[in-house]
C-alpha cells in the first residue's frame, strides 16, 4: 500500500482546528490588548497629575486693601474642577513643581508669576502710562510622555483662559464703576487681559525622540530578551540532539544526549546570562554610539541594559521549559501584547482603563521604561522610577528562576523525561553531520 502524500495532512481536521485556534487566540488577544488600552484615552482619563503654582506676591487694590489675584485664580480653577476627576490639580510651590517635573511625577504645571496682581491692577490704574499685559505660563513635560503632556497643556491653557475671562469681567466692571471711558481696543484687552505662554518645564535634548527614547530602548531590551531566549532554547535542543535545525538546504543533526529537564534549563540559563552581556553592550553601542541617542550615566545604562535582558530572557526560558512550544506564545502575550499598552509610555497610565492600570503594577515594560526614564531624563534619581525598576527586575529574575527550575524538577521526578520514541532514538544515535534536507526526507 503506497504511503500517503505529505500534502494529505491538509485534509486533517486536527491540523486546521489546532492551528486555527492558536492563531485565532493570538489575533484576538493582540487586537483587544493593543487597541483596547489606547482607543479612548480622554474617556478613561483619571487623576492626571498637574500642578497649580501661585508665585504671586499680591498687592493693594484701589482702596488700599491687600489682595492676591493669584490665589483667586488658583482657587477658581480648583472650584471649577470639583466633580471632574480627569485631572489631579496639585497646588505646589515653584520649587516643588520643578522637582516633580524633574522626576516625571507631573505632566505639566500652570504658573502665576510674582507680579501678577500688580500687573493686573495696572491695567485700570490712571497713573499707569503704558499698561503691560499680565502673563501666566503653562509648563509642559514631554519626558513624562508626550500624550499626557499634551493633555495637561490643553487643560492648563483652558483653565488659564477661563481665569483670564473672569478677571476681564471684573476689570470691565471696575472701569465702569469708576466712570472710565474706554476705547474699543482697551475694552478688548480688558475682556481677556492675560497672555498665556507655553514653555517646556523639563527640557530634553534633541535626540530623545521627544520623550519616547526610553520607551523604544526598553522595548528593544524586552525583545532581545524574549527572542534571545527562543534562539537559545532552540540551539540548546539542537546541541543536545533533541531537534534538528535547518540552515537553508542543509540540516544539522547532532547525536542525542539524554539529560534532565533541569540540566537543559540550566544550560540555557548560563547561555542567557552570558549572552545578555553581549546583547546589552550592542544595544547601547548601536543606539548611543552609532545613532547618537542622548544618554548620560553610560555605565549605569549598560548595567541596566544587561540586567533587563537577563531578567526577561531567563523568565522567557522558564516559560519555554515549562510549557514547551506554547511558551513562545505566552512570552509574546506577557512581554509584548499585555506589556506595551500597560507601559504608560505612550498613553499615560491615568488615561488607561482600569484593567490596564492593574496590569501596569507588575507588567515588566512599565517598570523597565520607568527605570530608563530615570537614567536618560532624570539624572538617575532613585525615586524617579529607578529604584522600583531594580526591585522589579530582581523579583522577576528570582521568580522566573524558581518557577522554571521548580516545575522542571517536578517533571523530572515524575519521570516526564524528554526521551524520544525508540525509532527516533536509533536515528538520532547516528554521528553528527550536515546533509541536504532533501536527503533526509
Amino acid at each position: 500500500m503506497p504511503s500517503p502524500q505529505p500534502s494529505s495532512v491538509l485534509r486533517s481536521p486536527r491540523l486546521w482546528i489546532g492551528t486555527g485556534l492558536i492563531v485565532a487566540v493570538v489575533a484576538t488577544l493582540f487586537a483587544l490588548l493593543y487597541v483596547g488600552g489606547n482607543v479612548d484615552p480622554k474617556g478613561n482619563l483619571r487623576d492626571l497629575p498637574v500642578a497649580l503654582v501661585n508665585s504671586d506676591k499680591g498687592g493693594a487694590d484701589a482702596g488700599g486693601k491687600k489682595i492676591n489675584l493669584g490665589d483667586q485664580v488658583v482657587s477658581g480653577i480648583k472650584k471649577s474642577a470639583e466633580g471632574n476627576d480627569s485631572f489631579d490639580w496639585q497646588v505646589l510651590s515653584r520649587q516643588e513643581a520643578d522637582k516633580k517635573l524633574g522626576q516625571g511625577k507631573l505632566f505639566g504645571a500652570l504658573v502665576v508669576p510674582e507680579n501678577f496682581t500688580a500687573t493686573v491692577s495696572g491695567l485700570t490704574s490712571p497713573r499707569q502710562a503704558e499698561a503691560a499685559r499680565p502673563t501666566m505660563t503653562v509648563l509642559t513635560n514631554q519626558s513624562a510622555g508626550s500624550i499626557g503632556s499634551s493633555m495637561a497643556s490643553q487643560a492648563n491653557q483652558k483653565a488659564a483662559h477661563a481665569a483670564s475671562a473672569q478677571l476681564g469681567k471684573e476689570l470691565l466692571g471696575r472701569a465702569k464703576s469708576q466712570g472710565a471711558k474706554l476705547a474699543p481696543a482697551a475694552q478688548l484687552m480688558l475682556a481677556d487681559p492675560v497672555t498665556v505662554q507655553v514653555a517646556d518645564g523639563h527640557p530634553l535634548d534633541s535626540h530623545s525622540a521627544m520623550g519616547l527614547s526610553a520607551f523604544y530602548y526598553a522595548l528593544v531590551l524586552v525583545v532581545c530578551g524574549m527572542l534571545g531566549a527562543n534562539a537559545i532554547s532552540s540551539q540548546v535542543d539542537t546541541a543536545l540532539g533533541y531537534v534538528h535545525t535547518d540552515f537553508g538546504p542543509f540540516r544539522q543533526r547532532m547525536p542525542l544526549r539524554h539529560t534532565s529537564r533541569v540540566r537543559t534549563l540550566a544550560i540555557g540559563t548560563v547561555l542567557m546570562l552570558g549572552l545578555s552581556v553581549v546583547m546589552g553592550s550592542l544595544v547601547e553601542l548601536a543606539t548611543v554610539g552609532i545613532l547618537g541617542m542622548d544618554a548620560s550615566h553610560l555605565g549605569l545604562l549598560w548595567l541596566y541594559s544587561v540586567g533587563t535582558i537577563a531578567a526577561v530572557g531567563v523568565s522567557a526560558l522558564a516559560l519555554l521549559a515549562v510549557f514547551g512550544t506554547p511558551g513562545m506564545v505566552l512570552s509574546a502575550i506577557i512581554f509584548v501584547a499585555m506589556a506595551v499598552p500597560s507601559s504608560g509610555a505612550t498613553v499615560p497610565l491615568e488615561a488607561l482603563p482600569g484593567f490596564f492600570r492593574a496590569l501596569s503594577e507588575f507588567e515588566p515594560l512599565r517598570q523597565i521604561t520607568g527605570g530608563l526614564r530615570a537614567i536618560l531624563y532624570y539624572d538617575a534619581q532613585a525615586d524617579a522610577g529607578l529604584a522600583r525598576a531594580w526591585v522589579s527586575m530582581g523579583i522577576a529574575l528570582v521568580t522566573g528562576t524558581l518557577f522554571g527550575f521548580g516545575v522542571t524538577r517536578f517533571y523530572d521526578r515524575k519521570g516526564l523525561h524528554r526521551i524520544p520514541r525508540p525509532a527516533e532514538a536509533a536515528e538520532d544515535a547516528e554521528p553528527a553531520d550536515e546533509v541536504p534536507a532533501a536527503a533526509t526526507a
